[in-house]
């Protein structure tokens, strides 16, 4: 069987609504910022993944959403989590330390026995 993307690309839409309303908990941040601020810690989402991902979590009201003028450019919505966002995000942070943890015992287990 062919894989069609990355194993890097399938994690990240897994985490992809933690990674952002982390983001946003450290201050309101529109739309593309988020593609920038991701693209810097290493991870390449398109706009066409973030835009879906906001209003999903919109949707489920894990978010606030800000208009504000653009600066001379169109008006800009900003988001940030909701209290119900930050609850979640508490959350999920505890559980990905807890599985980030038990996933990397695994797989440098190999790397240990060679050594």
């Amino acid at each position: 069987m062919e894989e069609t993307s990355t194993p890097r690309a399938q994690w990240l839409r897994g985490v992809l609504d933690m990674c952002l309303l982390a983001l946003m908990a450290e201050s309101p941040v529109y739309g593309y910022e988020l593609t920038v601020r991701l693209a810097e810690a290493g991870l390449d989402v398109a706009d066409g993944s973030i835009y879906p991902a906001l209003a999903r979590l919109r949707k489920r009201e894990l978010v606030e959403v800000e208009r504000r003028s653009g600066g001379g450019g169109p008006a800009r919505t900003y988001y940030r989590p909701s209290e119900a966002g930050m609850r979640l995000l508490r959350s999920w942070s505890r559980d990905w330390s807890e599985f980030a943890t038990s996933i990397d015992s695994i797989v440098t287990q190999p790397a240990r026995e060679e050594s």
